[in-house]
């Protein structure tokens, strides 16, 4: 491995870690756990699709809601400890469906499949992961709005007056600077880190916080429905990627390798006490600026994020962070993924007829509003249900003549 590589490597794990770490900050999952598995999870990927891709697995945000909400039910319900656990068994069994859902599309055709999630459905999908916790992250900033601002003038100056390497990562350099004056003004709570000890109390080299899952029907049914979700994002990733680099990725090795090795690694994850994994957008963005589509790289960084997960000081540091200064970078972020979605809409040139108003509108309101439908110890609820009654709307209303929906 020459240095260039190594560089190389080094420039996609920025990319990735402000995103990768932001889910376990939200979450309460271990953050060296969550770098640890999405090293592995990134390795297991380029095993299962013949090292071709070069795609990063990172922490995916359509599982936040759902483990926000399984962690608050068991809380709630006098079982906190376990209440993480529970969360990431579901999180395995989500994986399952993604292996499950690739051998599906090796025996019938990416072509099929995606008559099932036309862009009315991933518009409104996308659009939804990044409002479904803007109360969340408002909360957050409003802690300290004053910072929240400076984080946020901070990203969009980076944004949109820098070029190169920096304007790939501003949500790591709003965090920073944010991050940077809370130091200078005595607002980085140390106190509580290795027994009152501090940071120094906080060694260099020791084990990420691994857990067990456990298993429950109420964890499956909330969290496993967001398979859905990341099963949509996925497949318009390695779309992306294939663009990007020439190479129809999505026939050789297969969308049904990729969506397996997706799988395999949010199940992985899981196993480990992690998030789930998905395909990460930001990374194929430096494939493009780059120019460089070595999938060998994509490997060198997870072998990097693998390396983090074993520094203590590295997680002991996210965990100060105030609040204020991830809510700030977070209203960017979401807001961004709402807006993709809004773009995917446009793009696509989706028409808003009844037809697809009455979709739109059936899967926007039941998530946002806090929809539960409940089947004894069975539960569907917030992005899960909203992607099963966009599918259900487009299937029952797929034959419908427009004009006769009034």
């Amino acid at each position: 491995m020459n240095w260039k590589k190594l560089l190389l490597g080094l420039q996609h794990v920025f990319t990735m870690f402000g995103a990768t770490v932001l889910v376990p900050y939200l979450t309460g999952i271990p953050v060296s756990v969550a770098l640890f598995t999405s090293g592995v999870g990134t390795l297991v990927f380029h095993f299962l699709t013949k090292f071709k891709v070069p795609v990063y697995l990172g922490s995916s945000f359509a599982y936040i809601s759902p483990i926000i909400s399984v962690t608050s039910y068991y809380a709630a319900n006098g079982n906190p400890t376990d209440a993480l656990a529970y969360a990431t068994g579901g999180i395995v069994v989500a994986g399952l469906v993604k292996i499950i859902f690739g051998l599906i599309i090796g025996w019938v055709g990416v072509k099929k499949v995606e008559k099932l999630f036309p862009p009315v459905i991933t518009g409104t999908m996308i659009t939804l992961i990044g409002l479904s916790l803007a109360k969340t992250v408002v909360d957050m900033a409003s802690s300290n709005w004053a910072l929240a601002i400076l984080v946020i003038a901070t990203i969009v100056v980076v944004k949109l007056y820098t070029k190169g390497f920096l304007n790939l990562l501003p949500i790591l350099i709003g965090i920073s600077a944010g991050y940077a004056i809370s130091l200078l003004t005595g607002m980085v709570d140390f106190s509580s880190l290795a027994g009152g000890k501090g940071l120094t109390g906080v060694g260099w080299i020791g084990l990420p916080a691994f857990f067990l899952p456990k298993f429950s029907w109420y964890s499956i049914s909330v969290i496993v429905p967001a398979a859905l979700v990341a099963a949509v994002e996925h497949i318009g990733d390695i779309y992306a990627v294939s663009m990007v680099t020439g190479k129809p990725f999505y026939d050789n090795p297969g969308m049904n390798r990729s969506m397996m090795g997706d799988g395999f690694a949010t199940s992985i994850a899981g196993i480990f006490g992690g998030p789930a994994n998905t395909t990460y957008s930001e990374n194929t963005g430096v494939l493009a600026l780059t120019g460089v589509y070595d999938p060998s790289i994509m490997r060198i960084a997870a072998v990097i994020a693998i390396i983090l997960s074993f520094v203590p000081k590295v997680e002991a540091i996210i965990r100060t962070i105030p609040s204020a200064v991830m809510g700030g970078a977070s209203i960017i972020l979401f807001g961004m993924i709402a807006t993709t979605g809004v773009r995917t809409l446009v793009e696509n040139q989706v028409k808003m007829n009844n037809k697809n108003i009455l979709i739109v509108s059936l899967m926007l309101i039941p998530a946002l509003g806090g929809a539960v439908l409940q089947f004894g110890n069975f539960s569907l609820q917030g992005l899960g249900l909203s992607a099963i009654i966009g599918i259900l709307g487009n299937l029952l209303l797929r034959n419908k003549d427009v004009s006769e929906i009034k």
